[in-house]
């Protein structure tokens, strides 16, 4: 059995205004009616592989344990990241939880915002590298090049790309420019790299010993000092605090000598950009790929995308632009330019705009909220609470809050007394007042909530009880 290793972490800022640093892109649904990361774990399991193991930060726990229950697939594990230390620390983290069990476990380490639509072709290439992986090789996963690309690096082969068997690799090549590009284009002798690598657990760990044996303690340490967290495991982070952020590939597999890979000639994309997308998309004959809710008159080759329900966007004569309409952003570049996405980014953080990290749909273990109305002394949110889920028990010290069902049923908690709500039916809660709500049926529950004070940040909250362990 083939354990999958899903990391998943990221900053979003690639794809912004849809992905974000609170919700990067493996969790958005950007080509399909799932999310990249739901695509991934669907795409790892199956015959002859094993429940995912995930390796993710705090803040998107209980968004990976929702989107794999939505797929149907229940990890084998949840390892947290104290902090984010690039992938070297991960990957060995990985390696260690499953080498505690069974040290010869072959681990398919991927990341899990690629788009690969051919997943049985992916499968089968995995496949055709377990027997190298068994041998002691270090498996990494080539695609095919396409075109003379700037943006990945590259796998130099020791031979021209002879079959889709396990083939020896000459080394790794950093991000070419467009001159070198076009000449591992033309020699058949270069793939991409995708980041994609197939290994035992004994294997990896030796593979640290011999070429970055500094984080192989620390590492260990935090993986052997682990506490349990509702379902997760949580990586003790006093060791973790001293890791170096290190890539797997800078730290080890451009120092090993024992390195195979595996062509993959099917189709593949990192999704790195809107240029990406609008190249995975399905454009129509002036070469336009709209959503839904986007309507194109007289546009050539362009993306238009709306994101929100009731949210029309209309482009008239653009041509080579992307259009991405958020409620709270908009987006609007010349294709040429996408890459430089970024720099919006960092020019709103700069401005002090939560926009620049921060969803306006805020996720949480229970369900999500966002914010509809955000004024002087008063909030209006839409609350979206789960079958069978619960807030804490809390109070607030500068506000008070009334609610209102618009589906589903609650069960309210205002200071001891406890009342269900139907649709239509609302509750104030005082000032101070120790309250809570739950959703004892087996349907969403939807409320509007009209919050007033002179202060309505999310750390006004004391909480008495939660379910979810939080502070």
């Amino acid at each position: 059995m083939i354990t999958p290793v899903l990391l998943c972490g990221g900053s979003g800022t690639r794809l912004w205004p849809l992905s974000r640093k609170s919700y990067p892109k493996q969790f958005a649904a950007l080509v399909g009616e799932q999310s990249l990361f739901q695509q991934s774990a669907q795409r790892l399991s199956g015959e002859g592989f094993a429940a995912p193991l995930v390796v993710t930060g705090s803040d998107f726990r209980f968004i990976v344990t929702e989107q794999l229950a939505q797929a149907g697939i229940d990890p084998g594990a949840v390892l947290i990241e104290p902090a984010a230390r690039n992938t070297a620390p991960a990957v060995l983290a990985a390696a260690l939880h499953v080498a505690a069990t069974d040290p010869e476990g072959l681990l398919l380490v991927a990341p899990s915002d690629h788009l690969v639509p051919d997943a049985a072709a992916f499968r089968a290439a995995v496949l055709r590298g377990v027997a190298a992986a068994r041998a002691g090789q270090l498996v990494t996963f080539g695609i095919r090049p396409t075109r003379a690309e700037t943006g990945y690096g590259y796998l130099e082969l020791a031979a021209p790309v002879a079959g889709e068997g396990a083939q020896a690799l000459a080394r790794f090549v950093e991000k070419p420019d467009a001159a070198r590009a076009a000449e591992f284009l033309a020699s058949g002798r270069h793939l991409w790299n995708a980041g994609i690598f197939l290994f035992t657990a004994r294997s990896l760990i030796a593979a640290v010993e011999a070429h970055a044996p500094a984080l192989l303690a620390p590492v260990r340490e935090a993986v052997a000092q682990a506490k349990p967290d509702l379902g997760f495991l949580r990586l003790d982070p006093a060791p973790w605090a001293g890791l170096p952020d290190l890539s797997i590939d800078y730290a080890v597999m451009e120092k090993a000598a024992n390195l195979s890979v595996v062509p993959y000639l099917a189709d593949w994309s990192d999704l790195g950009g809107w240029e990406a997308v609008w190249q995975a998309g399905t454009p129509d004959a002036d070469g336009v790929v709209a959503s839904d809710r986007a309507t194109a008159i007289g546009c050539r080759d362009s993306l238009l995308r709306s994101e929100a329900e009731g949210q029309v966007l209309v482009g008239i004569g653009l041509e080579n632009i992307v259009a991405v309409a958020m409620p709270d952003a908009v987006l609007v570049a010349d294709r040429r330019r996408t890459q430089d996405v970024k720099l919006a980014v960092a020019a709103l953080k700069r401005q002090g705009r939560p926009q620049a990290e921060q969803l306006p749909r805020d996720y949480r273990p229970w369900g999500w909220f966002e914010t509809l109305i955000l004024a002087d002394r008063f909030q209006v949110k839409r609350i979206h609470v789960h079958p069978g889920a619960a807030l804490s028990l809390q109070s607030h010290v500068h506000r008070s809050e009334h609610w209102i069902v618009v589906s589903g049923t609650a069960r309210v908690t205002v200071d001891g007394e406890v009342k269900l709500l139907s649709e239509n039916q609302s509750v104030y809660v005082p000032l101070g007042a120790v309250h809570r709500m739950e959703n004892p049926g087996k349907v969403p529950m939807v409320l509007i909530e009209v919050q007033t004070g002179a202060y309505l940040g999310e750390d006004d909250i004391i909480r008495y009880e939660d379910l979810y362990a939080r502070p």
